[in-house]
């Protein structure tokens, strides 16, 4: 039996099951070996299948990359090569025949990265086409547009992200608050620190079994579901955010529009009309959290026209100079920062001080 038949044989049983305490267990199960099946289809064994594949490593330029995902004719094109065309420093370059990518944008002085991911929603999961190369770029994007007519939003919206799913990209969610770690001996030590609706130490055992795990400690610090430990079992899945951006509002009334305005993370647009680019572009700079850094050369103004940029988990002093090169840690002596993260301009400090948006810093050499 083929892998594709095995997960339509275990789906089709997950849907035949009621949902209850007595077959939360069963369920757990099942999606444990659903989560195995799927894993198989992206790295098939036999070594080197599941790599990018001719043509699919586009190299990663710029501060950040932002893909689109979408079906054909929902206007994403237009959205592209506008917002490309307005913003945009580089012209396209081809990136193979399935996809291209429309070039890079710059703004509030970071330069981003647009793919286009044609390939994602034609059953790519199931490793149709060269789905499974496209969604390795995908697995990379720092942010994820879904582009939906807004005519049709919703039966696009679920099988898109029903998709991305099945490929371990978790949209607009949190790695889950759970403890796992592997041990030699000692059996399960199951641990749960709040109230529980879902996995009790049985379900936890049998879903660990299906792993051929057999001795591991277990913490359950927020109130988990069986998806949850399989994402953190597998530990291969990605949290990227995800703008929902529904395009061709030129179609619609007003009354309508102030509906989708209420839907958590939509934009409405008309790519055709330019309409409502403003919002966008503010909308992803707010999902990709970026940091811009100031350069100030000794005895010189502040450069702002090129700002240092960096996300926002990691702008210490130490990444700042790593990022324009490894070797400035080594001839570095201390910095001078002016700017929200200190308490007086300028501040001495040290590699370990962290910055934030438009800092300015001077760094001083052994």
């Amino acid at each position: 039996m083929s892998i594709l038949a095995k997960i339509a044989e275990i789906e089709n049983e997950m849907a035949r099951t009621q949902k209850n305490k007595a077959t939360a267990h069963h369920l757990g199960l099942l999606k444990a070996r659903l989560a195995k099946l799927r894993r198989e289809l992206i790295t098939p064994k036999g070594g080197g299948g599941g790599g990018t594949g001719e043509g699919f490593d586009v190299a990663k330029t710029g501060d950040a990359r932002i893909g689109f995902v979408g079906f054909p004719s929902v206007g994403k094109s237009t959205l592209l090569s506008n917002l490309a065309g307005v913003y945009s420093e580089v012209a396209a370059y081809e990136f193979t025949t399935l996809t291209t990518v429309p070039g890079v944008i710059r703004y509030k002085g970071a330069k981003i990265q647009l793919l286009d991911l044609p390939g994602i929603i034609e059953g790519a999961k199931d490793g149709k086409g060269r789905g499974r190369q496209v969604i390795a770029v995908a697995r990379t994007c720092n942010l994820i547009l879904i582009v939906l007519d807004v005519l049709k939003p919703l039966g696009h919206k679920k099988l898109i992200e029903h998709e991305l799913e099945g490929f371990g990209i978790r949209l607009n969610k949190q790695p889950p608050n759970i403890g796992f770690k592997k041990k030699d001996k000692g059996g399960i030590n199951f641990t749960a620190t709040c109230a529980q609706s879902e996995l009790d130490a049985d379900t936890v055992k049998t879903i660990l079994a299906e792993y051929k795990i057999h001795n591991a400690d277990i913490t359950l610090r927020s109130d988990c579901t069986a998806d949850d430990l399989i994402d953190v079992v597998e530990g291969n899945r990605v949290y990227i955010p995800c703008i929902y951006v529904l395009n061709k509002i030129d179609q619609i009334s007003i009354e309508e529009l102030d509906i989708i305005y209420k839907v958590p993370h939509c934009v409405p647009i008309s790519a055709h009309h330019r309409w409502n680019f403003d919002d966008l572009l503010e909308r992803m700079w707010d999902y990709l959290k970026l940091v811009r850094i100031y350069t100030k050369p000794k005895g010189q103004l502040p450069d702002y026209t090129s700002p240092v940029v960096l996300p926002d988990q990691r702008t210490s002093v130490e990444d700042f100079c790593l990022k324009i090169h490894k070797n400035l840690i080594k001839e570095f002596k201390y910095a001078l920062v002016w700017g929200s993260s200190v308490k007086h301009n300028p501040q001495k400090v040290g590699k370990d001080h962290v910055m934030e948006d438009e800092d300015v810093i001077q760094l001083v050499k052994k």
